[in-house]
């Protein structure tokens, strides 16, 4: 079942992942960003997001900032190996600090149409009735499961439920090549994740992620 979701929020960063050190965010929002943030809101497993369009509007901009970030991260088998009585590992976020520069996108304003299917995880009870009775229920009173964000945990997102038609948004008219874009990650084989891209472009304001080439 399709919904409309109404996205804003004053910075977002949405990762080029060929940019090492600093942070560049692509100029919109990418399917699994999207597709993250909805999730966020409401999530079962017993379903699946499917992002169909991401409608643009307000124009891109850039700014340029400098943010503290953590070098080091604790390994996963010293959390574990302090789980069963072990030493518990620290870490000094005095020592750990480092300044990065980010090229981020600055008051973004989006709407995400967007549908689920049923998975196999689903119960006998459940049905797509009853899923999108939940999600708009939490879009209507801004619930979520964590707050949603653009990118990063520092630019969280407001939301709610567009309601109208999708052929009434006012998507600014702008029409540009994206080039190749992050679509989402294969985790079929959890010992090989794979990033997935495809060749994303603007069509008045309006990115189809509908069946697209995707390339790995």
């Amino acid at each position: 079942m399709s919904m409309l979701i109404e996205v804003w929020g004053d910075y977002a960063c949405f990762s080029r992942p060929e940019m090492k050190t600093e942070r560049v965010s692509y100029d919109i929002m990418t399917p699994s960003a999207a597709r993250g943030l909805v999730e966020a809101i409401y999530w079962h497993p017993g379903m699946k997001y499917h992002i169909d369009r991401i409608y643009l509007l307000k124009p891109v901009q850039f700014a340029s900032i400098r943010r503290n970030e953590v070098k080091a991260t604790l390994l996963s088998s010293a959390v574990l190996s302090a789980a069963k009585g072990g030493e518990v590992p620290m870490l000094c976020t005095a020592e750990n600090i480092q300044q990065r520069a980010a090229l981020v996108l600055q008051d973004v304003h989006y709407v995400i149409e967007c549908h689920f299917t049923m998975t196999e995880k689903a119960a006998p009870g459940d049905n797509p009735g009853k899923f999108q009775d939940i999600l708009r229920r939490r879009l209507a009173k801004g619930q979520c499961y964590h707050q949603p964000c653009f990118g990063c945990r520092e630019f969280p997102a407001n939301f709610r439920e567009w309601h109208g038609r999708a052929e009434d948004i006012p998507a600014l008219p702008l029409t540009q090549d994206l080039g190749f874009m992050l679509y989402d990650l294969d985790y079929s084989d959890p010992e090989n994740i794979r990033s997935q891209f495809f060749r994303a472009k603007l069509e008045n304001g309006v990115l189809d992620c509908r069946d697209v080439e995707v390339f790995t």
